[in-house]
């Protein structure tokens, strides 16, 4: 039974574009049964699988991000009776090519990662109007009733997340950045923004927040989603500039961040982060030390549930967004910071949670969620 909220609500988000690769990779938790031994005319054939396919957006496979958990969603959908698989995008050309091939293969769904592959997934909708999709990070108004349109209101828990930083940081300047300006990168840019400046207003403190002003709508990108050095050599600006808490919003680009980190933590600088997307403890724990959390989305969970009331016949497309109040986006545990995050602060933002939850504490709303 779905436990995620659905609403009809259309909010215009968008996808971090993604993954990598054009070549067909299985799941490796894919089975097939094994031919029977009988020669009796009445065995039975073994019942196909329900297939679960899923294009990756350019960011590989193994992102830590988006891809990664979009496919971690497909994984924990398998079962006796789901198997599912996988193609990698190494551009944007090869998204209509992916869709078609998986259309050919006759799949149950097709899941699509990204704001990118927001035009392809629509045409190919329309075009097979049998075939049913998902799609990661992408709205459509009006809503496609072939299409499960999977979205996450990160403005929430990246206000959190700017409060958090701003209550840690001992420089009184924090820093975001994103891969690209797109609507979903920069929901979370916006939601960390206001974060820090809802902080300011309730301590009368200055924290600047360096890389993005929600107000102007300008701030870093980086230009992509897999340059690490891109992100390494922004982040040391970053800290140059007396940043000692950085948030990037970049997918494989925020590894690059991670090690400046760590570069500067061993040169005796105290500088720490935040990871976007999923918990980056678990997705890149070699960097644990220095997350004080992460800014999470729910994409494995909405994936799941897409992928199962397809196999179970309850598919009904439209769009689901993710908030804090049904547990689509949250802020990740501690980890290695449950100590170091003051009591004090940690009780703030739980009365922050539940304000962002009842609408007694605004987030921006002119941010496509």
């Amino acid at each position: 039974m779905r436990k995620l909220f659905r609403t009809a609500a259309i909010l215009g988000m968008a996808a971090i574009a993604l993954a990598a690769c054009g070549s067909s990779t299985s799941s490796t938790t894919t089975t097939t049964a094994a031919p029977s031994s009988s020669t009796t005319s009445t065995t039975a054939a073994p019942a196909a699988k329900f297939l679960a396919c899923m294009v990756t957006d350019t960011g590989g496979i193994d992102d830590r991000s988006f891809n990664a958990s979009s496919w971690q969603g497909v994984q924990e959908a398998e079962s006796s009776t789901i198997t599912g698989k996988y193609l990698q995008s190494t551009s944007q050309s090869d998204y209509v090519p992916n869709i078609d091939a998986f259309i050919g293969q006759k799949c149950g769904i097709i899941v699509t990662v990204g704001f990118l592959m927001g035009d392809a997934t629509q045409a190919a909708a329309k075009a097979h109007a049998s075939q049913k999709f998902a799609i990661v990070d992408y709205t459509y108004s009006p809503s496609i009733k072939n299409i499960d349109a999977l979205v996450f209101n990160t403005v929430q828990d990246g206000f959190e997340g700017g409060y958090l930083a701003a209550g840690m940081s001992k420089t009184h300047v924090v820093a975001t950045f994103g891969g690209l300006k797109l609507p979903t990168v920069t929901i979370y840019m916006d939601g960390f923004w206001d974060g820090v400046q809802y902080y300011n207003q309730k301590h009368g403190t200055d924290v600047k927040v360096l890389g993005w002003n929600e107000q102007t709508q300008n701030g870093s990108f980086t230009g992509d989603f897999t340059n690490q050095g891109n992100g390494q050599r922004l982040t040391n600006t970053f800290i140059s500039e007396g940043a000692d808490i950085i948030f990037p919003v970049a997918g494989n680009v925020g590894l690059g961040a991670a090690k400046a980190v760590q570069t500067a933590d061993a040169a005796g600088g105290a500088v720490n982060m935040e990871w976007v997307d999923t918990d980056g403890c678990i997705s890149a724990p070699q960097y644990c030390k220095y997350f004080i959390t992460s800014v999470e989305k729910g994409i494995q969970a909405a994936v799941k549930n897409a992928i199962v009331t397809a196999a179970a016949g309850s598919f009904t497309g439209g769009n689901y967004i993710g908030t804090l109040a049904n547990g689509g986006v949250q802020l990740a545990p501690y980890h290695m910071f449950a100590s170091k995050v003051p009591a004090a602060l940690q009780a703030e933002l739980t009365q922050i949670k539940a304000g962002i939850e009842n609408g007694s504490i605004p987030t921006p709303t002119k941010s496509p969620v």
